[in-house]
């Protein structure tokens, strides 16, 4: 009998912590760990590209947005579906809800087309459990910081209020499915708090 894997993903602002408690858990579980955008070499080459590099140009948000969509067709096909597949593990930095937020409100496309967009991307390959780690926004926006390799990272305060906003409200619609953790204190109390969760997910 063929057995599932498992898919769990992190979310959360930039400085959430949702890397590092993405890392620390994978190691827990023997589990495969990777990232969105990101995951393999072409995927990885879409990340560079979106997020970057500088052009004189801004970067329309729908095509943003296709970008980032396909580079989560490679990595749920060529990294994240074969794990699950052969009934493997996967702890993943970020998922299509990281869009529903980001581009949805964050850049104002809204979640409809965000999801109209996203729809072949996914096709049917959606985490079994979303860590919401849901930190103090001056806290996460006051930690180290990528600015050069992330152009996110570079973004005001007001952007982050906008993503916080759309975390807040679509992650309500999936209360099976996501998990809110509280993201404020150190690595080991949250880790814990993770961990909490994932043990009553499993039980």
């Amino acid at each position: 009998m063929k057995v599932k894997g498992i898919y769990i993903a992190f979310e959360g602002v930039v400085g959430c912590g949702k890397t590092t408690q993405s890392k620390i858990l994978a190691e827990k579980l023997g589990a495969v760990w990777t990232k969105e955008p990101g995951g393999d070499e072409i995927s990885n080459e879409i990340r560079r590209v979106v997020q970057g590099m500088k052009f004189e140009t801004e970067m329309d948000a729908v095509c943003e947005q296709y970008l980032y969509a396909a580079s989560r067709a490679q990595t749920l096909r060529k990294v994240i579906k074969p794990v699950l597949d052969a009934g493997g593990i996967v702890v993943a930095d970020r998922s299509v809800f990281t869009s529903m937020a980001y581009q949805g409100f964050g850049r104002n496309l809204g979640i409809d087309r965000v999801l109209k967009i996203n729809k072949e991307a996914v096709e049917g390959i959606w985490p079994d459990l979303v860590i919401w780690l849901d930190t103090d926004l001056d806290t996460a926006l006051s930690r180290t910081r990528d600015a050069s390799g992330d152009k996110f990272e570079s973004m005001d305060k007001k952007f982050f209020q906008k993503v916080r906003k759309g975390y807040l409200k679509e992650m309500k619609k999936y209360p099976k499915l996501v998990k809110k953790v509280d993201g404020n204190g150190t690595i080991d109390v949250v880790e814990k708090r993770v961990w909490k969760v994932v043990q009553q997910r499993s039980a």
